[in-house]
C-alpha cells in the first residue's frame, strides 16, 4: 500500500497527552570517585529532544503529515526549551500551563557508550490546568482527521473520557497509546495499541495464540473498541478487530535501541488514517516504521522517504 505525499501532507493529527524532554549528557569516564564507588562523568557535550507525546507529535510530522500537540507543562525553564524544540518541528503547541507543575525532564547520563544513569524530574498537574485543556481540544478538535493520545501516566490524561466521547461524536478516530492496569477509562476508542507487557498487565499472562486471540477479542469487546493493536517487539505485531486477526512479522535488522519505537508504531498509524487509509492497510506500514526507527539511537523518527523506500 502506497500514499502520495501530498495525500499525507493533508492528514492532521491532534496529539493529547504528557510531553517531556530527553536531555542526554555525554562524558568522559576516566576513574572512579574517591567518594563513592561510582565513576566521575567528565561532561563534554549536552542534547536535549523532545519525548513523550512530543516525541509522538514529531514523528508525525516527519512523515510529512500535520500534527498539533495538546499538553499540560510547568512554567520553567524545561517548559520554555521543550515549546522552542516544539516549533523548531513545526508541530503547532497547545501548552497549558501550571506554576507548581515541573515539566517532565529524564535525564540520561552516557559515558563510554553506555546509559549511567537516568534522573527524572516530575510532578502532576492540577486539575484546573487539566479541565482548561478540556475546552482548548472541544475547540480545536473540528480542524483535525484523526486524534492520538499518548499516555505515560503523568497525569495530563484525566480527562480522557471525555475527550474520547466528544472526538468520536465528531467522527474522528481515536487511536491511544496505553499505560496502567485500567484501561475502562479508553472505552469507546477506535484502536488501542500496548505492547505485550502493557496487555499482560490488563488481561494477564497466555500460553498460547488462541489463549491471546480470546482475550484480546475479550477486552476489545468490553471496551466497545474497533480493533487492539498488539506490539509485540521481535514477533510483529497484531491487530484484532470485528474481521478477526491480522499478524505482519518484524522487519529484520539490527536492533540498535528500541527507545520511542511505540511512538513511531503508532505516529504512523495515526497520521495515515488521518490519510484515509484503514487500520488493516495502515498497520503493515506502522510495523515498517518501527522496524526502521530501532535502528537509530535514541527517539528517532522515521520519513516519508525512507517509509516508502522500494514500495
Amino acid at each position: 500500500m502506497s500514499i502520495s505525499k501530498e495525500q499525507l501532507s493533508q492528514s492532521r493529527v491532534l496529539v493529547v497527552g504528557d510531553a517531556m524532554i530527553d536531555r542526554y549528557w555525554y562524558g568522559a569516564v576516566d576513574r572512579i570517585s574517591p567518594e563513592a564507588p561510582v565513576p566521575v562523568v567528565r561532561v563534554t557535550r549536552e542534547e536535549a529532544r523532545v519525548g513523550g507525546a512530543a516525541n509522538v507529535a514529531t514523528n508525525v510530522v516527519s512523515l510529512s503529515a500535520q500534527a498539533s500537540l495538546l499538553t499540560v507543562v510547568g512554567d520553567d525553564e524545561a517548559s520554555h526549551q521543550l515549546e522552542d524544540l516544539v516549533a523548531k518541528t513545526g508541530i503547532k503547541p497547545y501548552f497549558g500551563r501550571d506554576a507548581e507543575l515541573k515539566t517532565t525532564v529524564k535525564l540520561r547520563v552516557i559515558g563510554r557508550q553506555q546509559q549511567l544513569i537516568r534522573l527524572d524530574f516530575e510532578n502532576t498537574p492540577k486539575s484546573e490546568v487539566l479541565s482548561s485543556q478540556s475546552a482548548t481540544f472541544s475547540a480545536i478538535l473540528p480542524e483535525h482527521a484523526a486524534v492520538l493520545f499518548s499516555d505515560y501516566g503523568k497525569g495530563g490524561l484525566t480527562h480522557v473520557s471525555d475527550m474520547i466521547a466528544a472526538a468520536r461524536a465528531a467522527g474522528k478516530p481515536v487511536l491511544i497509546d496505553p499505560k496502567g492496569s485500567d484501561y475502562s477509562r479508553y472505552s469507546g476508542a477506535t484502536v488501542i495499541t500496548p505492547n505485550r507487557a502493557e496487555l499482560q498487565q490488563v488481561i494477564g499472562s497466555w500460553h498460547s495464540e488462541d489463549e491471546l486471540r480470546a482475550k484480546a477479542h475479550g477486552l476489545r469487546d468490553q471496551l466497545g473498541l474497533d480493533a487492539l493493536l498488539l506490539t509485540r517487539s521481535e514477533e510483529g505485531m497484531t491487530l484484532f478487530d470485528a474481521q478477526g486477526e491480522l499478524h505482519v512479522n518484524a522487519q529484520a535488522r539490527e536492533v540498535f535501541d528500541v527507545t520511542g519505537a511505540g511512538d513511531t508504531v503508532i505516529a504512523t498509524l495515526a497520521a495515515l488514517v488521518g490519510a484515509g487509509l484503514s487500520l488493516r492497510e495502515a498497520m503493515p506500514l506502522a510495523n515498517k516504521a518501527g522496524g526502521i526507527v530501532v535502528g537509530k539511537f535514541g527517539t528517532a523518527t522515521v520519513s516519508y522517504d525512507e517509509l516508502f523506500q522500494g514500495v
